[in-house]
C-alpha cells in the first residue's frame, strides 16, 4: 500500500478508522531519509494498516498540534484514538512489533482511559 500525504485537509478522514501510523519528517531531516525506506517496506507489508506521511515544512500547524519538536516522529492511531508517539527512527524489527502491538489492543480499554485522561484535562 502506498503511503498518504497527511494535511490538516485529510488528517481526521484519515486517523479516524483502523491501524494509522503517521511519520512526522521534512526533506533536510537525514535521520528522516534513513527511516523513510523502513517505513515505506512496512507499508508494503501491512495492507491492512495506513501509513501517512506528514512533511513538518509543509504542514506547521499539524505538527505544532501534536507537539512535535524532534523528527522523525512516529504516532500511532488506533480506530481514531492515538495510542503512542516517540520521536526517533525505529528499525525495521521494532516498528513491527509496534504494529503488531497497536494491532493487539484491547480498545475497550483504551477508549476508557483516552476518555479519562480527556475529562482530566477539560
Amino acid at each position: 500500500m502506498a503511503t498518504v500525504t497527511l494535511t490538516s485537509e485529510n488528517h481526521d478522514e484519515t486517523v479516524k478508522d483502523g491501524v494509522v501510523l503517521i511519520d512526522f519528517w521534512a526533506g533536510w531531516c537525514v535521520p528522516c531519509q534513513r527511516f523513510a525506506p523502513i517505513f515505506e517496506q512496512s507499508s508494503e507489508d501491512h495492507g491492512d494498516v495506513t501509513f501517512a506521511k506528514l512533511d513538518t515544512e509543509d504542514q506547521q500547524e499539524l505538527a505544532m498540534r501534536y507537539g512535535v519538536t524532534s523528527i522523525p516522529t512516529l504516532v500511532a492511531y488506533r480506530d481514531g484514538v492515538p495510542v503512542f508517539q516517540q520521536a526517533g527512527a525505529l528499525p525495521q524489527a521494532a516498528l513491527e512489533d509496534l504494529i503488531s502491538q497497536v494491532q493487539g489492543l484491547d480498545m475497550d480499554e483504551v477508549r476508557k482511559a483516552y476518555a479519562e485522561a480527556q475529562a482530566q484535562q477539560s
